[in-house]
């Protein structure tokens, strides 16, 4: 099986969208590499199965839904405190009161199933590069990857302790999203 081709309105409800942190510096081993996950964002993907290059996408992320689904080394589990921190630091970071939300508009789908690149404009604290997604459909399950240098957006990463502790510049961005079947 393979996804129906046409538009299908994706969200939540289809699949997820994670942010994957990493820390580093000097004071790395007291902090937590991260998972977090968009609860709130949507999109509208269209599929010509018979012509992949005709094929698009659109998403939507609002920022300020990120939530902390996992939290990995550090010399401590993560507090409710640290959670509340770590909001505000996204927050401020990420200038959400300004710009609430991340775009991905695609302008170009090049390969063949299962794995296509899929290339486009995504827009992050208000600054506009292109991006690439790698994605693959295993049946009517659609996954894709890439990779983000927050610098070239304008984000300084978050940092503490002096710049001892801070998050890598580079972070990745998943996806898994579930699509009618053909």
């Amino acid at each position: 099986m393979t996804p129906k081709s046409g538009t299908h309105t994706i969200g939540p409800q289809e699949g997820s969208l994670t942010v994957h942190t990493f820390r580093a510096g000097m004071g790395a081993k007291i902090g937590h590499d991260l998972v977090l996950e968009a609860k709130k964002w949507n999109g509208t993907v269209n599929i010509d199965a018979d012509n992949p290059a005709a094929s698009s996408v659109e998403v939507t992320v609002d920022l300020n839904s990120l939530e902390i689904v996992n939290a990995t080394g550090g010399v401590k589990p993560l507090s409710d405190k640290d959670r509340a921190d770590i909001a505000k630091n996204i927050e401020k970071t990420l200038d959400t009161g300004k710009h609430p939300n991340v775009t991905f508009k695609s302008t170009s789908v090049t390969g063949s199933a299962p794995t296509v690149s899929v290339t486009g404009d995504l827009t992050i604290k208000g600054t506009t590069r292109p991006a690439t997604l790698d994605v693959t459909a295993d049946g009517n399950r659609v996954t894709g990857k890439a990779s983000v240098v927050q610098t070239e957006f304008g984000i300084k990463p978050f940092s503490a302790m002096m710049g001892a502790l801070k998050v890598r510049d580079d972070i990745n961005l998943e996806f898994t999203c579930t699509l009618p079947s053909a």
